[in-house]
């Protein structure tokens, strides 16, 4: 039986409308009463995260911004973090804001933008079904840099970047790689979120990357926070659907990837299942973690 089990939120937890199934809760809740760990493990900021988090009553730790931050809920303790400096950040705010491309910076606080738009357009739309100490905050300013110049705006767990131009997003992609040190998320695949606004479904398109520090990822927090709670890495399962999972689902003693992601069309050695809106959590859980 595994101790730890790491599930990614969107895409693979989350269906694609962005809930949790009863499938879903049941499975993780059988976990849980056999004294395993589950951990979400999401490239979300942390206030995000823990609304979901209490949702499936696993909210001891949580690994945030793909991996930059680990949080022991309970204590309300940053364990570890790998966070991007503003100097960063102000060099690839500059490169954007010259461009005229959209981004948000997520710091374990909040998410800064100008504008809702895209990714953000989802969490605003998710925040309206939402109680107020279960929201994403969202902090909308007419200049970030200034922004974050003047405050103290927590770490900044990472940026993201989107536009519906692949040209143009491509573009962007390149000018942010000549900086150092960063890792830049390889998405060649179009982001697909669904809106329902009563009767009506809105599909929202974008291609979409996150950056964090270069040595951040989900499978690097995951061992740090395993090593505190003395559990082996063979003794850990990991669930995911993209790339931002890749490294957790390869190192893993068991990787588990979702029927609808990215990672189920590459030639990667893990376990597939069903897809997120065909509660694939359960089906992974009920059948290989015990």
């Amino acid at each position: 039986m595994y101790k730890l089990i790491a599930i990614d939120l969107d895409g693979t937890l989350l269906n694609s409308y962005g809930e949790i199934s009863e499938e879903n809760k049941k499975a993780i809740k059988k976990a849980r009463e056999k004294g395993i760990e589950v951990v979400l493990a999401s490239g979300r900021m942390a206030s995000s995260i823990k609304s979901f988090a209490n949702e499936i009553e696993s909210n001891n730790y949580i690994i945030a911004g793909n991996g930059a931050l680990v949080i022991d809920v309970q204590n309300n303790e940053i364990l570890y973090n790998d966070c991007i400096s503003k100097e960063k950040t102000l060099k690839i705010i500059k490169i954007c804001e010259e461009n005229n491309i959209y981004y948000t910076v997520n710091t374990e606080k909040y998410i800064i933008s100008k504008r809702i738009k895209n990714n953000l357009l989802y969490y605003h739309y998710e925040n309206a079904k939402r109680s107020d100490n279960q929201k994403t905050q969202i902090n909308i300013v007419e200049n970030i840099s200034k922004y974050i110049e003047e405050n103290d705006v927590g770490y900044i767990a990472k940026i993201t970047i989107s536009d519906s131009d692949k040209i143009i997003f491509n573009g962007i992609m390149k000018k942010i790689r000549e900086i150092k040190k960063l890792n830049v998320l390889d998405v060649s695949n179009m982001s697909r979120k669904i809106i329902k606004s009563g009767t009506e479904k809105i599909e929202i398109k974008y291609f979409y990357t996150e950056i964090t520090n270069d040595k951040v990822d989900k499978w690097n927090a995951i061992a740090k926070l395993a090593k505190k709670l003395g559990i082996d890495k063979s003794e850990i399962m990991a669930i995911g659907d993209n790339q931002n999972d890749l490294e957790m689902i390869k190192n893993a003693g068991k990787g588990i990837i979702i029927g609808n992601g990215a990672l189920a069309n590459q030639n990667i050695e893990g376990t597939i299942v069903e897809s997120c809106d065909k509660n694939g959590v359960a089906e992974a859980i009920n059948k290989y973690a015990f």
